[in-house]
């Protein structure tokens, strides 16, 4: 599973690179080793654990730490193990491998490793093959047909989809473009349980993205607000003119809040 943007959605692409992966991992003990013994030693990895990257690595070789978050044993024959692991991003899981080995006293190494999900893509739900997609550019390319095209390019808004959201009035949309930071009174609806400083995603209407930001409200605080600022925006994705001007520069500030 490996998430690939295009064009303007590279701007978001490092949401979902950074996020936590799940693997499929075949580990190769060096002895045979009780079955018990083997559970037991890799339940003491799920958690938080030190990990120096191994020596072919593209990171610098310091000590760190990794979230473990589940390791599920999916079977086991003879000397070969084969487990499910969701993990944070930038967690080896060969160098996992060997020092599972170590705390067994018998060493150990990864024979073979499938990555299944990167965040919220998953590759029982989104996965597509370099052959598909190869397809179904032919088929637009030369037949002037987009459906199979449509099925294995997602729009960008996806990549987003695990983020908490506001909608906002169509009068606000184009200020944010043009660099103002949202105001309460520019909010349609938008998602319950928003803490402070949250990352929150901004939509139109009609669902397309429009900014990425930080809440400095509450859910509850917008919806007994009357003015204020509600999210700093960080990202704006959106083109200016795309949506009707209905705003104008405060006089007093000097800044642009998308607030009509």
């Amino acid at each position: 599973m490996l998430p690939v943007a295009l064009a303007s959605a590279t701007k978001l692409i490092g949401l979902v690179m950074h996020s936590r992966k799940e693997y499929v991992a075949l580990m190769e003990l060096h002895k045979d080793v009780p079955v018990d013994k083997v559970v037991e030693v890799m339940k003491k990895f799920i958690g938080r654990i030190y990990q120096r990257p191994p020596l072919r690595s593209s990171v610098k070789r310091s000590l760190r730490t990794r979230d473990v978050y589940d390791i599920q044993i999916l079977e086991i024959e003879g000397r070969h193990v084969l487990f499910k692991i969701q993990c944070q991003s930038g967690t080896y899981i060969r160098k996992l491998c060997h020092d599972i080995g170590l705390i067994l006293g018998v060493e150990a190494h990864m024979r073979e490793l499938r990555r299944t999900a990167t965040g919220h893509f998953r590759e029982d739900f989104n996965l597509v093959t370099l052959h598909e997609v190869a397809e179904a550019l032919y088929l637009w390319r030369h037949c002037k047909d987009e459906s199979l095209l449509r099925k294995v390019v997602l729009p960008a808004e996806f990549i987003v989809a695990n983020l908490p959201k506001i909608v906002l009035k169509d009068t606000a949309v184009d200020a944010i473009a043009h660099g103002a930071q949202l105001a309460v009174p520019g909010i349609v609806r938008l998602h319950e349980g928003i803490s402070r400083g949250d990352l929150v995603a901004l939509f139109t209407l009609k669902g397309e993205l429009v900014a990425l930001g930080q809440a400095s409200m509450s859910t509850k605080e917008i919806v007994n607000s009357q003015k204020g600022i509600a999210v700093k925006i960080t990202r704006v994705f959106i083109e200016p003119g795309l949506y009707p001007r209905a705003w104008k520069k405060a006089k007093e500030a000097g800044e642009v809040v998308a607030k009509q």
